[in-house]
């Protein structure tokens, strides 16, 4: 079997609230293009210290649990030694930690393989950044 590696960023806006953004769509559209019907692995990667990625159930709730759990976890207050950006900015940098930068999925006949109930998401809790970059990448 050649495998092919197909890379594509993303300019995402996330504007300045908590925000998980569902990129699942986005992802098998690439893979339309790109995979070719082939079986392989789909990386997603946030190259930011301040967002990740997570594999949830959004549209019935989960999403916002998700930032209140991050809200209960991570106050946004003075306890954090980073303190440049806006005040509480150092549990941003925290965040990667339990919502990783990345993940890795399984693409199975050029189609993105998830459960009944999963998307792919964009977790992001920075305000002081709107913008971000998401890469995606093939290889099959």
């Amino acid at each position: 079997m050649t495998q092919n590696f197909h890379t594509q960023v993303l300019d995402i806006t996330t504007g300045t609230d908590e925000v998980v953004v569902d990129l699942t769509a986005t992802c098998e559209a690439f893979l339309r293009e790109r995979a070719d019907g082939r079986d392989g692995l789909l990386n997603v990667f946030v190259p930011h210290a301040t967002a990740g990625l997570a594999v949830l159930e959004t549209g019935a709730g989960s999403d916002d649990d998700l930032l209140a759990a991050l809200r209960e976890l991570l106050p946004a207050d003075d306890r954090w030694l980073h303190r440049h950006g806006s005040p509480g900015h150092g549990r941003d940098h925290v965040l990667p930690a339990l919502v990783p930068p990345h993940a890795t999925l399984p693409v199975v006949g050029g189609r993105l393989v998830l459960g009944t109930w999963q998307s792919v998401c964009l977790v992001d809790t920075n305000g002081d950044n709107p913008h971000r970059q998401v890469r995606l990448s093939f290889l099959g």
